[in-house]
């Protein structure tokens, strides 16, 4: 007998984990990590199905502040969109159920932590790469993965035992979290097809066919929504996504690399990271300076591309977060938005760092800070590299 910790989400594949490991005669230990994805009612659905599948123990791990603190935040920071498109939204939630999951295998001394995975997604390396660094020696089981179970065979398995649930394949799957929800299947197999209205979950309610949403920061951080003041970062979260998903804003599909090298499709809504990160974006243009916005794009882009391939736990990491904590020190005030439905514009900023309010001079308008002679000799200092090479090569003039 082996005491094991499973990776509980309800699912078919997790189901079946548990109710087989404990068939067999093992210690099985149900465990959800909750990043924000999960209803109450979901939780204790899970809760009571856990039990039904034989798990001694079952536990909720909610690490939705956890996964903002050491997440979230420095995605704000740094504007991530992988391919200038997807936020990034499953990817990032799974690294932190995988470190909480490692972490609570570890208190409860488990011999081996199982997952549902398949051997065809990113997930299995998110999960397995994390249990390897931050719990080894204990084994990792993945039944569906290494069996090449059907969802037919797991089904039957079920059903031989006792436990009946609905686990009808849909045409569209979803996986509903803090930071988007993903949607895969259906039309989006087909490479030359979009999602239809009906495979979204949140559609267009609200009444007005215009309204502002004004986002306040600090330090980067979203400090208000609409002047209404936010302690807690998470609740901020949603309630952005509640205004902003009233207007069903968000949608996209992104086409883009997996971790094991084949290239993957999927839809997603996420009208929170969408708004936050445009709004964060705009204040940047006005609080930073040229090369903190350039170098800032830089490690983003790693910061981004590190979450999704499963290398959170690289030491490069937090040396990339330091840089984007310093980065946000200016980074204070209200970017302004006009929400409608399905879409978004971004319509100004207002803050007490704001750099266009130099003296200096006015864009377009009128220089205060250097004189017409000033500007003529730096325009002529600023050509020399050019007039210098095309006296030298009159024939390469373009």
């Amino acid at each position: 007998m082996k005491k094991i910790v499973v990776a509980f989400s309800g699912g078919l594949d997790t189901s079946y984990t548990v109710m087989r490991l404990a068939q067999e005669g093992n210690e099985v230990h149900a465990v959800c990590a909750n990043t924000g994805g999960f209803s109450a009612e979901q939780l204790k659905k899970n809760e009571e199905n856990a039990y039904r599948l034989g798990a001694k123990t079952y536990v909720t791990l909610d690490v939705t502040q956890e996964y903002y603190e050491r997440s979230l935040k420095y995605m704000i920071f740094g504007n991530v969109m992988r391919n200038n498109c997807y936020p990034i939204s499953v990817s990032s939630e799974r690294i932190f159920q995988a470190v909480a999951i490692a972490r609570y295998a570890n208190e409860v001394k488990a011999d081996a932590i199982a997952h549902g995975s398949t051997g065809a997604g990113n997930d299995q390396i998110r999960f397995d790469m994390t249990f390897l660094v931050l719990s080894p020696g204990i084994e990792i089981i993945t039944l569906t993965r290494d069996e090449a179970l059907s969802r037919q065979e797991e089904i039957d398995y079920l059903n031989a035992h006792g436990f009946y649930a609905d686990f009808t394949k849909l045409k569209y799957s979803y996986n509903v979290g803090i930071w988007g929800t993903s949607i895969c299947g259906g039309e989006l197999l087909d490479p030359s097809k979009g999602l239809p209205e009906e495979a979204y979950l949140k559609h267009v309610t609200a009444t007005a066919p215009e309204a502002e949403l004004r986002i306040t920061f600090e330090k980067g951080e979203i400090a208000a929504v609409n002047g209404e003041p936010f302690a807690d970062k998470v609740k901020a979260i949603q309630k952005i996504e509640e205004l902003g998903a009233a207007y069903a804003i968000g949608r996209d599909c992104n086409v883009g690399d997996t971790i094991i090298g084949i290239k993957g499709r999927v839809g997603f809504e996420a009208a929170a990271p969408k708004l936050i990160i445009e709004a964060h974006r705009l204040l940047e243009k006005s609080t930073l300076s040229k090369w903190q916005q350039y170098w800032k794009d830089q490690v983003s882009q790693w910061y981004g591309m590190f979450l999704h391939e499963s290398q959170f736990l690289e030491p490069v990491m937090p040396d990339i977060e330091a840089m984007l904590v310093s980065s946000q020190r200016n980074v204070n005030g209200t970017a302004i938005l006009k929400l409608r439905p399905y879409g978004f514009e971004t319509v100004g900023v207002d803050s007490p760092d704001d750099l266009q309010k130099s003296k200096l001079g006015e864009y377009g308008e009128m220089q205060h800070g250097w004189t017409a002679d000033d500007a003529k000799g730096f325009i002529k200092i600023l050509s020399t590299p050019l007039r210098m090479y095309y006296g030298i090569h009159p024939d390469e003039k373009r």
